[in-house]
């Protein structure tokens, strides 16, 4: 695995969110995406699909078989992938389940999100592959909307996401991270969480309000250089 998804994978999401927040970069959490299963670190880039609503004309002329869009998608995924599915927001229809996504399980997925639902959830934990989603369903997707567009720039749950953008998952949700702002996404990330450890013990030794170096400001930064020797770097 890319070593910079090993790294993401062990940040926190809200790590990255204020990361992200700091350089006045849009806030990249994906509304509605809650995991389907707790414990699990996710970390890939961003391969995209859309759908679209249904209309008989549009599930006329759409391919068929295997090129149908969500196939196509599939076979663009890897373990180093995360298959982002633009559903509109619209959480009680269903982007797939189980049949579908036993093919990322054989592609060895690195995750799924969705502002969509998913049916067969317990097929999808047995799957082990991380899985993200606003809701479960039972409904079938093709009577409400179809697959249409894959690895274009798409919305997911009020989020920009562009194809290779990295896109971490933990318990608190999923975070889209701009391929080109990684880097300094993460070396920021590192140190707010050093900060952060450095305040929390000093909060324990002097018994003070948070409000002396949280939210960070002059004291907290003459705190964390007396204690590190280290600058600020954001």
């Amino acid at each position: 695995m890319d070593n910079t998804l090993e790294v993401l994978k062990k940040i926190p999401t809200q790590t990255l969110m204020d990361a992200l927040w700091v350089q006045n970069w849009p806030m990249g959490f994906i509304h509605g995406a809650k995991p389907l299963n707790l414990g699990q670190h996710m970390a890939g880039k961003a391969v995209t699909l859309r759908f679209v609503p249904h209309r008989p004309d549009l599930a006329e002329d759409k391919p068929k078989g295997d090129q149908s869009a969500e196939y196509v998608a599939f076979e663009l995924c890897g373990p180093d992938s995360v298959l982002v599915i633009d559903a509109m927001g619209w959480e009680y229809s269903s982007i797939g389940g189980d049949i579908k996504f036993l093919r990322l399980k054989q592609r060895e997925i690195g995750g799924l999100v969705t502002d969509g639902g998913i049916r067969d959830s317990i097929s999808l934990t047995e799957y082990g592959f991380p899985v993200y989603a606003p809701n479960k369903t039972a409904k079938q997707g093709p009577a409400e909307f179809w697959p249409w567009d894959v690895n274009l720039p798409i919305q997911c749950g009020g989020v920009l996401v562009r194809p290779g953008d990295y896109i971490v998952g933990d318990d608190d949700g999923v975070v889209v991270v701009p391929s080109g702002l990684v880097e300094k996404v993460i070396e920021i990330a590192h140190q707010r969480e050093e900060v952060e450890e450095v305040i929390k013990a000093q909060l324990i030794e002097e018994q003070c309000s948070p409000g002396k170096y949280y939210p960070f400001n002059d004291n907290t930064w003459k705190l964390f250089e007396e204690k590190t020797g280290k600058q600020k770097i954001f």
